[in-house]
């Protein structure tokens, strides 16, 4: 049995606390490591350590920052396949699933190279008589992350890359289900030039994140989970006086109205809908046609689709749609929401409760399921189910269908399938969610744009990546100056007269 470690100034080191989680293979249900939960003094090491490094990265020449960060993408690129592997058999999620879980997190690296520029104050000459004006941007100090286990590159590099590229230290506490990739990511960090100190990753659960939210010396927190960890996260974090941004559940719809190319609709809305065994926070699980017409022609495009999804482990080859989910939990709460769908009336177009896959049938493989006739009152459409579960809810006008997005307490992701541009204007205009999607399943900014949600999907009032991020991890610092004239005109020769 593996015994996995903590990264505390450039060494792996072992947990001191006794207590551990299981990391299984989900494909298997086996256990194959165990992950060290920290205690509050393992935590508070780490971040003793951060602190004194911080300095000297800070003053450090933001153009050589950068260059670590140039570094790090060459090396990530390098290591590719090993992180994917490594990433997929701790998730469960296909090979070229977790290469792209990498990959959009290298994106944020490479617009973090470009932090020389992000950090350019402000300057206005003759604010004054002899007075000029000039603000910098200054790093934080010691800032720290949470982050969840579907993403376990991607999030992770989100938070980490903008932070470190801002002069500040990094204490990432990862999920304890996958640990091993960012374990590994903080390798390549000083293998790119980063000094000791100045990335670590302490895994925890409870008492760890606790240990980071009352911990005066760490300056800010990142979060990406679920909404009631978010709101506690959020709140404790604020209250102790840290600057907090906190990311939820989500519960995204995608509308498909009348004039909708039906075939690229429900491509999309597979896609959207199974891809990562619906383990996405932008993973479209509504689906939303207008008009009953509609919905039978979407009906009848979607079932031999879904049936036909190949579902099986990372290592059966890359034609698998998707794999397995994290954890045997995941997977019964799955089902346990399913079979509320059930009795709460909704139609199960497609079952895939009794999905088994021979030779690991002790696996966490969830079937794929499509609903239909979902109402607003029932469970599956009010919670995030984060399974593939796709479900199809009527709505008999535009009006009525983006009601139904607007007022869902989440407001991450949403999208809209029309061949009108007026229809696909008003809809992006009105709707009170983040990120909006036109004939695009699952809009996910780019790294030079920023990802937020809204509603209960988000707290705090700035973004993850692109200009955010440095405005996050940086104060501004504002200078007023003022010369004493004179100096220049030289030296004074004559006795000084009364005039």
């Amino acid at each position: 049995m593996q015994e996995l470690t903590h990264y505390i100034n450039g060494e792996h080191v072992k947990g001191t606390s006794g207590r551990f989680a299981d990391v299984y293979n989900p494909a298997t249900g086996e256990v194959q490591a165990k992950c060290p939960l920290a205690s509050t003094a393992e935590m508070e090491q780490a971040v003793e350590i951060a602190a004194a490094a911080q300095p000297a990265w800070a003053a450090t020449n933001p153009q050589r920052r950068a260059r670590v960060m140039m570094k790090f993408v060459a090396l990530l690129n390098r290591d590719m396949d090993k992180l994917a592997e490594a990433l997929s058999r701790e998730h469960g999620k296909t090979l070229p699933d977790a290469a792209g879980d990498v990959q959009r997190g290298l994106e944020v690296v490479e617009y973090c190279i470009g932090a020389p520029q992000m950090l350019k104050g402000e300057f206005t000459d003759s604010a004054g008589p002899g007075i000029d004006m000039y603000s910098m941007r200054q790093a934080l100090g010691v800032t720290a992350g949470i982050t969840p286990f579907n993403f376990p590159a991607m999030i992770p590099m989100w938070m980490f890359a903008p932070a470190i590229a801002c002069g500040n230290a990094f204490i990432l506490k990862p999920s304890e289900r996958d640990p091993s990739v960012p374990l590994m990511l903080a390798e390549l960090m000083e293998e790119a030039g980063l000094p000791k100190g100045i990335l670590q990753v302490v895994n925890g659960d409870k008492e760890a994140v606790d240990a980071i939210l009352y911990n005066d010396t760490i300056q800010s927190v990142g979060f990406v989970g679920s909404t009631p960890i978010a709101e506690y996260i959020y709140g404790t974090g604020c209250a102790q006086g840290k600057r907090v941004q906190c990311f939820g559940g989500a519960k995204n719809h995608m509308i498909i109205m009348p004039d909708a190319d039906m075939d690229q609709a429900a491509d999309a809305l597979v896609g959207a809908g199974y891809g990562a065994a619906g383990e996405r926070c932008m993973a479209i699980s509504v689906a939303v046609p207008v008009g009953d017409e509609t919905a039978d022609r979407l009906i009848e495009k979607l079932v031999p689709r879904v049936e036909a999804l190949k579902v099986g482990p990372y290592t059966a080859g890359n034609d698998v749609d998707y794999g397995p989910v994290v954890t045997g939990a995941a997977k019964q709460n799955i089902l346990n929401l399913v079979q509320s769908g059930i009795d709460q009336g909704a139609k199960l177009v497609v079952d895939g409760r009794d999905f088994s896959l021979q030779g690991y049938e002790d696996g966490f493989f969830v079937g794929a399921h499509l609903f239909d006739n979902v109402t607003p009152d029932m469970d599956i459409y009010r919670k995030e189910i984060f399974g593939p579960v796709l479900s199809t809810v009527r709505a008999q006008s535009y009006e009525e269908a983006i009601g139904l997005a607007m007022d869902h307490e989440y407001g991450n992701g949403t999208a809209i399938y029309t061949r009108d541009g007026d229809t696909a204007r008003d809809f992006a205009n009105r709707i009170n969610i983040g990120m909006v999607g036109v004939n695009v399943p699952i809009p996910v900014p780019l790294a030079y744009h920023t990802f937020g949600g809204w509603k209960k999907s988000a707290f705090g009032d700035l973004n993850q990546h692109g200009p955010d991020a440095f405005k996050f991890y940086t104060r501004t610092k504002t200078i007023t100056a003022r010369w004493p004239s004179g100096i220049k005109e030289g030296g004074e020769f004559s006795i000084p007269v009364m005039e």
